[in-house]
């Protein structure tokens, strides 16, 4: 966003008064009224104390009992990924390779050209295998298929467009229908390669999506193998063009930087607006897909143990020299063996530059799914965010899950182990992967009190602040105060209908579940039922970008 649009967009002009309802604020634990001035947050308190102030230069918003809370940070995402998948084929919900089929043969009917879908899981299936090429071929009637695996690091193909793209020539095609690394990049670039205008448009598709969740700002994780810089320059620019009804977006680049005078031009390509050279610069792949690094090497593909995509000194020298710029540098780890590659390339780049000036940095990794013993000190030694996804575990944890499945019962209780982390100190931010998981804030936060290891728990409020504050604070968001509501914070926040507010702790040894206010805590929404919060406004830097009420209308 340009200076001149950031000093518009803090100049809002206009007061808000959003009362009788609940307000989540450490500056006041009980407090029921919000005064929003502008971009700011003007005056938090009572609602006697609402009654005195009200007049009619305000809006007033009658909250009716919902709940005001700072808006959430989605820190890892993938925004036209996530829009071309709310814009074709919802396979997450097929239970059956057979469902996989007659889905693709019902949008190949309809006229489809080609046929897209995404989230297929044949861990969850009875036939327990993807599709071959040839049951794309006959299910697709000839048309275009291609189907992205939930995980999105490998996809399905059709016979006659992997032999089109000349796919059984190249690394990663399995020579039954499954592309993975470089096959999967030269599918990806042939099926989703839209326009300008057709990128513009699931762009913002999936803004407006994230919107209507509370999501108030979005880190994008671009890089070359997943879409050309067009594509992240594109979606700067949309949420440039359209700053007062878009969520923020926070970019990063994972492309490898090999020399001060190419991260130089790399910064300069996208007019020095990147977070940083970090997100998915992969060190290795996902354990759906097995190219997920990992000591043990997988269950159920005896012999195979992932794949590693750079090398230590590559990875060093990119943190080198990522660290003498003063910018952000990063990886995608999953696998242990992975992690302990990036970290062994952390210690070879501090004793080129130095420990101080690598901490200073505040380098990220992503996922951060398996660490290996002493990786945790390592991590807290130079000072590395870890970028995570509760929903992983939600979705594949526990001792009979994908990952039980892939690396064993024992090593899939050590998984996504966020309250080791947090306990340790490491800053933990919180993000879906979109599109391998839902954007759903409130079942990522929830995801965090029911981790399948009861070890791994972290309470309520932690994983808010996580999904929150900590965002903004991965991403080197200079405003201290962004991420909290009090006086003189921005106005980011999301209002919501709950149920009912309480104070949550993930400890099953005592009562998990207070709404006693004279706890002197800020309540957040009871997350033990399956009735999530709904989101009804989501407002940013005092500019309404979803209201459900104007949303449901048109």
């Amino acid at each position: 966003m340009s200076e001149s649009q950031l000093t518009e967009r803090a100049a809002v002009s206009g007061l808000s008064l959003y009362r009788n309802g609940s307000v989540y604020s450490p500056a006041d634990p009980y407090a029921t009224a919000m005064l929003v001035d502008g971009g700011t947050v003007a005056w938090i308190g009572s609602e006697e104390a609402a009654t005195s102030i009200a007049d009619s230069k305000m809006e007033i918003i009658d909250l009716q009992g919902r709940l005001v809370a700072p808006g959430f940070v989605d820190s890892h995402v993938h925004v036209t990924d996530a829009g071309l998948a709310l814009a074709s084929l919802d396979l997450s919900r097929c239970n059956s390779l057979a469902e996989v089929l007659d889905a693709v043969a019902g949008a190949a009917r309809s006229g489809a050209s080609p046929v897209l879908g995404h989230g297929w899981d044949e861990s969850r299936w009875p036939e327990g295998r993807p599709p071959t090429a040839d049951e794309l071929e006959r299910a697709g009637g000839g048309q275009d298929v291609y189907l992205s695996r939930v995980d999105v690091h490998s996809g399905a193909v059709s016979a006659s467009f992997a032999a089109r793209l000349r796919l059984q020539a190249e690394e990663g095609w399995d020579g039954t229908g499954v592309a993975r690394t470089r096959a999967l990049q030269l599918v990806r670039a042939a099926a989703n390669n839209p326009s300008a205008a057709r990128r513009r448009d699931v762009q913002r598709l999936a803004l407006n999506h994230a919107a209507a969740r509370g999501y108030v700002a979005l880190a994008e994780m671009g890089a070359p193998h997943i879409a050309p810089a067009e594509d992240l320059l594109g979606l700067i620019a949309l949420a440039d063009d359209e700053y007062r009804s878009l969520p923020r977006i926070l970019p990063y680049w994972g492309q490898l930087a090999e020399s001060a005078e190419q991260l130089q031009d790399i910064l300069e390509l996208f007019g020095n607006r990147l977070k940083g050279l970090a997100g998915d610069l992969n060190i290795d792949g996902s354990i759906g897909s097995h190219t997920a690094c990992v000591h043990s090497g997988y269950q159920d593909r005896p012999g195979e143990a992932g794949e590693l995509f750079l090398s230590v000194e590559q990875a060093a020298r990119h943190l080198e020299l990522c660290s003498l710029a003063g910018i952000q540098g990063g990886f995608h780890v999953i696998g242990d063996a992975a992690l302990d590659r990036a970290i062994e390339a952390l210690q070879v780049a501090a004793d080129r530059v130095g420990s101080a000036v690598v901490r200073s940095a505040r380098h990220r990794f992503e996922h951060v799914e398996m660490m290996s013993s002493g990786a945790v000190d390592r991590l807290l030694e130079f000072g590395i965010t870890a970028s995570m996804q509760p929903l992983f575990d939600a979705y594949w944890g526990g001792t009979n899950g994908l990952y039980a499945s892939r690396l064993g019962a024992q090593t899939s209780l050590g998984m996504n182990a966020i309250g080791t982390l947090q306990t340790a100190g490491i800053p933990v931010c919180l993000g879906s992967d979109a599109p391998v998981t839902e954007q759903s804030p409130w079942r990522t936060v929830k995801a965090c009190l029911e981790h399948h290891n009861p070890e791994q728990r972290i309470s309520a409020r932690a994983a808010f602040l996580a999904h929150t504050r900590a965002g903004w604070r991965a991403a080197r968001e200079p405003n201290p105060m962004q991420g909290q509501l009090a006086p003189g914070t921005p106005a980011t926040f999301a209002v919501w209908d709950v149920a009912e507010l309480s104070i949550q702790t993930p400890d099953s040894r005592v009562s998990s579940w207070s709404t006693d206010a004279r706890a002197g805590t800020p309540m957040l929404p009871s997350l033990d039922t399956d009735a999530l919060p709904v989101c009804s406004r989501t407002v940013v830097d005092g500019y309404v970008i979803y209201d459900r009420d104007v949303h449901s209308a048109s």
